[in-house]
């Protein structure tokens, strides 16, 4: 749809200040507090062929309007400003996202309980889905003198880790010649359909080629952990009350609605997924959202990723007013965060 830069303008005084009062918002009102440089009559007229092309409504006899899904659908693809973060909210998110090398599978859940703090809206982060793609690579990669990190992928791109710490001092070729037996044994399979016996057989090769029975017993059930976690989708949620604290939400039977789909992680989960196929942000505004107890609210969602690894994807579920430039301005800034500190681990050099 295309509007002339006033009514443009207009609509976008309408939604911001809406966002921030939960209010409908009149003439006067624009006039007032934007610089607009137009009249009171010049803003109604305006607002009245605005709410003729149905992206502004009247919700009351008075003058007041209030965006429509239609309107705050124009709003987020061509109007909002996005900001940048203030000072406080890159400190809150540069220490809660201080991954560290046993930390990478909590990421994404660290990262969806800082965006449900900054944004005061619920969050929602899943890790990634598995389609039984195969395992393509298993390593072990060593921190200090008794402590290694398992690390296992697969062809869809997840990453899983585990950190062991030996009872006994490594070399470099034990960490080699058990990670060659892992990809011998475990790589081109799905992780559902690892033979059961495959345990056994890595273990009996391992020791064999001198690495003690305590480690290997060790490193391989670390392995093993990476597999099992690589077989479960995980829902996590913050901040599942937040949406009391908005006004549109202080009917009870409306909360209840609310909190009850949410109990219900599996709706949310398989949204969040056709959502967020990839990395941009992505939205579902009142009712392009399919599920009927939350068509006043908006979903706001991204998958997290570092090259081709896919990390996770995230959810902000808010009411329809949500700061929309708030949300995506931190939903981009860390996933830049995450995108950085997974590439910078990658390239770090080890203490072999």
């Amino acid at each position: 749809m295309r509007l002339d830069y006033r009514k443009r303008r207009i609509l976008q005084a309408i939604i911001d200040e809406y966002i921030d009062t939960a209010e409908p918002v009149g003439s006067r009102s624009i006039a007032k507090n934007h610089e607009l440089n137009l009249s009171s009559a010049t803003i109604r007229n305006e607002m009245a062929d605005l709410e003729d092309m149905g992206l502004i409504a009247q919700p009351h006899t008075s003058a007041g309007r209030v965006p429509s899904d239609k309107g705050y659908r124009l709003y987020v693809d061509s109007l909002m400003e996005l900001r940048d973060l203030t000072l406080d909210e890159i400190n809150a998110v540069t220490s809660e996202l201080n991954i560290k090398i046993n930390e990478l599978g909590a990421v994404i859940r660290n990262a969806s309980a800082i965006i449900s703090k900054l944004t005061k809206y619920t969050a929602v982060s899943l890790t990634p889905i598995q389609d039984d793609s195969e395992i393509t690579a298993v390593e072990a990669v060593g921190i200090d003198q008794h402590k290694i990190c398992i690390i296992v992928v697969s062809k869809s791109g997840t990453v899983k880790s585990s950190v062991v710490s030996l009872p006994s001092r490594y070399t470099e070729r034990d960490l080699a010649s058990f990670a060659h037996i892992c990809k011998r044994r475990l790589c081109g399979v799905p992780p559902e359909h690892i033979n059961n016996a495959a345990p056994g057989i890595i273990r009996a090769e391992a020791i064999a080629r001198g690495i003690g029975e305590a480690a290997a017993n060790m490193m391989l059930e670390a392995v093993f952990e990476c597999i099992a976690q690589m077989c479960n989708t995980e829902i996590y949620l913050n901040g599942t009350t937040n949406i009391m604290n908005f006004p549109e939400f202080r009917n009870v039977e409306r909360a209840r609605e609310f909190l009850e789909i949410l109990e219900e992680k599996k709706s949310i989960g398989n949204l969040l997924i056709e959502l967020a196929r990839d990395e941009r942000v992505k939205m579902l505004i009142g009712n392009e959202n399919p599920i009927e107890e939350i068509k006043d609210c908006s979903i706001v969602g991204a998958t997290y990723s570092a090259g081709n690894t896919v990390f996770g994807t995230i959810g902000v579920i808010g009411p329809k007013r949500m700061e929309y430039a708030k949300v995506v301005s931190i939903i981009e800034y860390i996933n830049g965060v995450i995108s950085r500190e997974i590439k910078r681990f990658s390239e770090e050099p080890r203490n072999l």
